[in-house]
């Protein structure tokens, strides 16, 4: 990068509105979002969904946001207000929530393309030469100031960011075939047969859902796919693919040329099964994460809930507080219990006798005594009753709860009889 790239990076990133889909379900997280949209379910022990590219925004320079919503959006919404207000209007920046509200038919959202169809005449007004458009529910570190670059450089209709995934990942995934020259030259959505790569046939260039575009080209990109009736109004099914077919689209690679902050290793992932969730929080509790979120230069920015720190009481030979390789965040109390290799949100108490092992437990659990917890996911507010064992015999974790192929097993309020889980 020469001298002159920071400052023609800058402003690319201040003429650009990012607009953040976080209207979906995730249905194949099952309980975890029965009462939330995937981007509000919470990850990391602090952090939500959302917060991973809303930070990457801030830190890429990007400060005019949309948070394009439909689906039990009240928590993500109430997340957004109270953790994301430090932005300053008078400098135009904001972030701006965009329920679904039939702004241009009876209709609500039908597809992704179709969310920002319906949105279109609050994006023109910000005026904005580039349009980013990110998915809401995804975990990575990247720096979009360098796609932006790459777009412009190139010539581009439309950037779409891509990651090298194995074939096996790839078919819940977009694929695409590239050029020398770095323009996409055929793409399949979510193909049982996804597009390999050709000096590699075990891996595949899959789409990060993340696209790039000159503001009037997806203006009337928009238009056209809304006149169609053939189209599901999707960007992946039917706006990209009809952009490579007709229309200059390009690439950029997400590697360590995209990515900010220091010591960061190339790190995305979908989290849209029970098990890769379970597995990428799992993953931070190991010495050194393939993610690092203690990296101070390019930090990820969440809501601070103002909690006590967390303790550990009471120190007997068969009754001693402990936790090992762990990640444990305030307001939890492990009282004479263990806790390995575990992930553990705000405000959870581990009682005495009780062992947790590889294990996710989310906010305001209450793990009673002489519990055997291994390898499960536990919802927010879950009282377990005492002597409760979990992730020893399969057929009984499957009977009472949910169990997955991975042999995670989640559970949830409903599923210990204790009443709906509400929406947070």
């Amino acid at each position: 990068m020469n001298a002159q790239t920071p400052r023609y990076v800058s402003v690319l990133t201040k003429s650009t509105l990012a607009l953040v889909l976080a209207g979906g379900r995730g249905s194949r997280l099952r309980d975890l979002t029965q009462w939330r949209a995937k981007p509000a379910v919470p990850f990391g022990g602090k952090f939500r969904l959302i917060d991973f590219p809303l930070s990457n925004c801030i830190n890429s320079g990007i400060r005019r946001i949309g948070v394009v919503t439909q689906y039990k959006a009240h928590s993500l919404m109430r997340h957004i207000q109270r953790g994301w207000g430090f932005l300053r209007g008078e400098f135009d920046e904001f972030i701006e929530l965009m329920p679904a509200s039939q702004r241009t038919a009876e209709t609500w959202y039908t597809g992704t393309a179709n969310a920002i169809l319906q949105n279109l005449d609050i994006i023109r007004a910000h005026n904005p030469h580039y349009i980013l458009i990110l998915a809401g529910d995804h975990v990575y570190k990247m720096d979009y100031g360098r796609m932006l670059a790459d777009h412009v450089r190139s010539g581009a209709d439309v950037t779409v960011g891509g990651f090298e995934v194995s074939l096996a990942e790839a078919t819940a995934l977009g694929t695409m075939r590239v050029a020398e020259d770095g323009r996409v030259v055929a793409f399949a959505e979510k193909s049982p047969h996804p597009l390999a790569l050709p000096d590699n046939p075990e891996r595949a260039l899959a789409s990060m859902g993340i696209y790039c575009f000159n503001a009037a080209f997806l203006y009337e990109q928009l238009h056209r796919d809304a006149r169609d009736a053939a189209s599901t109004h999707d960007f992946g099914r039917d706006v990209i693919p009809y952009a490579v077919a007709n229309h200059r689209v390009a690439v950029h690679r997400f590697g360590a040329a995209s990515l900010g902050g220091s010591g960061t290793s190339v790190y995305w992932r979908d989290v849209g099964t029970v098990d890769a969730y379970w597995e990428a929080n799992i993953g931070l509790t190991h010495v050194v994460p393939e993610l690092n979120l203690y990296d101070g230069a390019w930090p990820i920015w969440t809501y601070q809930e103002q909690v006590p720190p967390c303790k550990f009481v009471f120190d007997q030979d068969d009754r001693r507080g402990t936790a090992v390789n762990s990640l444990v965040a305030g307001g939890s109390i492990i009282s004479g219990a263990s806790v390995r290799s575990s992930l553990l949100f705000n405000n959870v108490r581990v009682n005495s006798y009780s062992h947790v092992e590889e294990s996710v437990v989310l906010p305001e659990v209450d793990i009673g005594r002489h519990c055997r917890i291994r390898r499960a996911v536990i919802d927010k507010g879950c009282r377990l009753p005492a002597g409760t064992v979990v992730g020893f015999d399969p057929a009984d974790d499957a009977r009472r709860f949910h169990r997955t192929e991975g042999g995670i097993t989640l559970i949830s309020a409903a599923m210990l009889g204790q009443g709906q889980q509400e929406e947070e």
